[in-house]
């Protein structure tokens, strides 16, 4: 219920009582209140009570509830806390702040739990045995600033929160969360996954630049967004966060953007991702953990480099705070930012986690240098540390309304639309309506390797008129894949040689049963290069990995702009334009191959649901047509 009863904040910390602030539309302060449950699985998330009535929780979803999608972590239990909200007050901002106390929170034994040099060496071996062997095209390995904490902790987390209403600005979410033996303030700048009245919104965020001395100007501004890591980097969390959306949404998504997201001492770029969907929110919130922002992708192998490489599990870290709230129909809508910039405060000491997203392009000390700039925003926001205040923009003190934006500027608002010129147009403009393409009635079968770029390629084949299912590779049995009228065999991590792993092995009996039928086969990046393979052409490691690369390619004489995610390549003498009875398309120069089609089969190296890929609708159908074509006796 809406509480009318004045709220007196510091009543609330003295009386022990479970509490959320949250501040998200910048005029006022959202005081809940209410019992606290902790439940196993996103399922059990109570949106009713006994008799069917619903009503208005906010969870806290830890990172270790990747394992109800099968996801390697390293596991601590941290519970999903689910606060269920009895009464709400909406304090305006300048009550509430009235309220908060001000003494500075004084701290000791602070540092980052791993030193820069060993952070370091973790990026270079993240770059060379995870990016370099194929495992992923980006991964984010945190570390935690750490430090003891003196007096009371609600009043710390209730001064910290203070502090960031005061010094924070752009936050998508600033709050504190209080429950027993938990506690939980931060400035969230990212949305992760929204959904109202039927509207799913996904908000990737990437590229991090940390304002110089005297603030941020539009030159300097300027050199960050001509950067190549940081546009690829945004790339590949969109391409990520799209197959997210294809996940859940029936129509996809569709990109808006690219626009700024400042902050006081911190800028990013963004995307906006919308879609429509009619999926209970506690399943677009399943589908969609966690964000590649603060994981890496593919998703599900990003979790397992993440458990090799840090030290300790992530707590809440990188998981969202969820609020779902009661429509008049009777569902829920929901709201859920990503847990970082988030100081924790457990048994007297404060931690404030943060990653750097490790692509082929890292610098071990670029990245060292953005885990700083991204603990000294939180740390120096809440006064944990003294304040960069010659970093923050020189009008930080005016009215919000008379703030400058560098995205106002002509030449940033040129340079962020330019971006999209490089992009797929279906995934910028309406799609229209999906099933009556020229395969309408047909069916096909995409078998997932663990890399779900194959809800995208599902998602565009749909527009093409199929009815398409997926199957991950461990449920692909002979009988589906010899049922359907097309085959799709995905993309994957990992080295197409390794005769180890029994995904791999599976891959290769697919491909191997459809092309020994004579039945329909089209082949994706990993499924291409074990196509390769089956035909007698040899796969090779590349000397720099193709991650995020977007090049322009011939495919059988014509030209197109794809996107590439491989690490691996199939490989042929210069020159050469068949193998067997196999038609090949490669590299004039290294006879890399990015293209093979025979009877009733075809391949592509590159990503063609990508959104790196602009003409990779147009070759998807081409090469569709060629798999299906009737073969000549």
């Amino acid at each position: 219920m809406t509480g009318t009863a004045p709220i007196i904040l510091a009543d609330l910390a003295a009386r022990g009582v479970p509490f959320a602030l949250l501040a998200r539309d910048g005029a006022t302060v959202e005081v809940l209140t209410g019992d606290v449950v902790d439940v196993e699985l996103l399922a059990d998330i109570p949106l009713t009570d006994a008799t069917g009535t619903p009503r208005e929780v906010l969870a806290l979803v830890p990172f270790r509830q990747v394992v109800e999608r099968g996801f390697a972590c390293h596991d601590d239990r941290a519970p999903l806390r689910c606060l269920i909200i009895g009464e709400r007050v909406a304090l305006p901002l300048a009550e509430a702040l009235a309220q908060l106390p001000t003494d500075r929170v004084p701290l000791a034994d602070a540092g980052f739990d791993v030193d820069d040099e060993d952070y370091a060496e973790i990026v270079r071996q993240v770059i060379a045995d995870e990016i370099g062997r194929g495992e992923g095209a980006n991964f984010v390995i945190r570390r935690d600033y750490t430090a003891a904490v003196g007096g009371d902790p609600v009043t710390a987390a209730l001064t910290w929160f203070r502090a960031l209403l005061e010094h924070e600005r752009g936050a998508y979410w600033t709050f504190l969360v209080s429950t027993p033996d938990h506690l939980a303030v931060g400035a969230s700048p990212e949305a992760h996954v929204s959904a109202r009245d039927g509207v799913v919104t996904m908000n990737p965020i990437s590229g991090t630049f940390r304002h110089p001395a005297g603030g941020a100007t539009a030159e300097t501004l300027t050199e960050f967004l001509s950067s190549t890591k940081e546009t690829e980097e945004l790339f590949m969390v969109v391409d990520e966060e799209l197959k997210m959306m294809s996940a859940v949404c029936s129509d996809g998504g569709r990109i808006t953007g690219p626009h700024l997201k400042e902050m006081s001492r911190l800028t990013h770029t963004e995307y906006m991702l919308r879609g429509s969907s009619t999926m209970d929110p506690r399943d677009i919130l399943r589908e969609t953990m966690f964000a590649p922002t603060v994981t890496g992708s593919p998703m599900q192998n990003a979790c397992t480099v993440i458990a090799r490489h840090e030290q300790h599990p992530r707590g809440y870290y990188s998981g969202v705070a969820a609020l779902f709230t009661p429509r008049p129909d009777g569902g829920h809508d929901l709201d859920a930012p990503i847990l970082i910039r988030t100081a924790y405060l457990v048994d007297g000491r404060v931690r404030v986690p943060v990653g750097a997203t490790l692509v082929r392009h890292s610098d071990p000390y670029g990245e060292v240098g953005e885990t700083h700039g991204k603990a000294a925003g939180v740390l120096g926001a809440i006064g944990a540390i003294e304040r960069d205040r010659v970093a923050e923009a020189v009008d930080e003190d005016a009215p919000t309304a008379e703030r400058r934006r560098l995205a106002d500027d002509p030449a940033i608002a040129e340079l962020l639309s330019s971006r999209n010129a490089r992009l797929a147009a279906f995934w910028l403009n309406p799609q229209g309506d999906a099933g009556d393409g020229p395969y309408a009635g047909r069916t096909a079968l995409v078998v997932d390797a663990e890399d779900r770029f194959t809800t995208m390629l599902a998602h565009q084949l749909r527009h093409l008129g199929f009815e398409v299912a997926i199957a991950h590779w461990s449920e692909a049995s002979s009988e589906r894949v010899a049922a359907a009228d097309l085959v799709v065999s995905g993309p994957g991590p990992g080295d197409p040689r390794d005769a180890t792993s029994a995904r791999i092995s599976r891959v290769r009996d697919v491909v191997a049963a459809r092309v020994g039928a004579g039945a329909p086969l089209l082949a994706v990046c990993l499924s291409h290069q074990v196509l390769a393979d089956f035909q007698g052409i040899d796969l090779a490691p590349l000397a720099s990995p193709h991650q995020g690369l977007q090049k322009t390619v011939d495919v059988f004489g014509t030209p197109a702009s794809i996107g590439f995610y491989n690490t691996f390549t199939a490989r042929v003498a210069p020159g050469t334009v068949r193998v067997g009875g196999t038609d090949v398309a490669a590299d004039g120069t290294t006879g890399d191959v990015y293209a093979l089609r025979g009877p009733a089969y075809a391949s592509v190296q590159g990503h063609l649901e990508s959104i790196l890929s602009r003409d990779g609708l147009t070759t998807l159908e081409r090469l569709v047509a060629h798999a299906l074509a009737p073969v000549e006796v």
